[in-house]
């Protein structure tokens, strides 16, 4: 993930909040909570890192849930701190690994900050012949076909999909799902393709 924070306000900032949430059978809420009660989602198997400005940043779980993890990205580190003052703006890097048996075929982006631009980038094997589509759901209206497809193209023997908007509203939610035509998903708990 690559987020381009402004400090728009008076005071540094000196943390930021960032949520990590799987949902392996987004159809199925009990189906999921039972999986990962079974199966939680681990700060090991995360890997979480996070850099700003070439600065590795601590980081400190703020909430430990089964299938849901919100962290605050500190600036600052075994070397020093490097808040954001008023008035400028920084690239924050952060990566994480979550595996296809806990997070499922989505991608989700809720808008919780004045946003000027989201984009997001997919990139799949190209032999599993990946198809993608999404949805955007607000505060006051169903989930709708995005205004605009993504866009696919073929790089390296992979499938890239690329999908932005600007000046997405406040509490809008994007989302984009994918299956594979050319496998069967497993079912994990029946031992059965669908």
């Amino acid at each position: 993930m690559r987020r381009l924070l402004r400090n728009s306000g008076t005071e540094p900032i000196t943390r930021y909040l960032i949520r990590i949430s799987v949902d392996r059978y987004p159809d199925e809420p009990e189906r999921s909570n039972a999986h990962y009660r079974e199966h939680p989602l681990t700060w090991d198997e995360l890997s979480l890192t996070a850099t700003c400005r070439g600065e590795a940043m601590r980081w400190q779980a703020k909430h430990d849930r089964d299938a849901f993890k919100e962290v605050w990205l500190r600036f600052e580190n075994g070397e020093g701190r490097f808040p954001l003052y008023p008035g400028e703006s920084v690239w924050i890097e952060y990566t994480y690994s979550v595996g296809a048996e806990k997070w499922g075929r989505w991608f989700q982006r809720a808008v919780r900050l004045p946003t000027e631009r989201l984009a997001v980038e997919l990139a799949f094997p190209a032999q599993l012949d990946p198809a993608v589509w999404g949805t955007e759901t607000s505060m006051t209206a169903e989930a709708a076909p995005l205004r605009t497809a993504p866009v696919q193209r073929e790089e390296n023997g992979m499938r890239v999909f690329s999908w932005s908007t600007t000046t997405p509203a406040l509490h809008a939610r994007y989302r984009l799902e994918w299956r594979f035509r050319a496998r069967p998903e497993r079912e994990t708990d029946q031992g059965e393709f669908r």
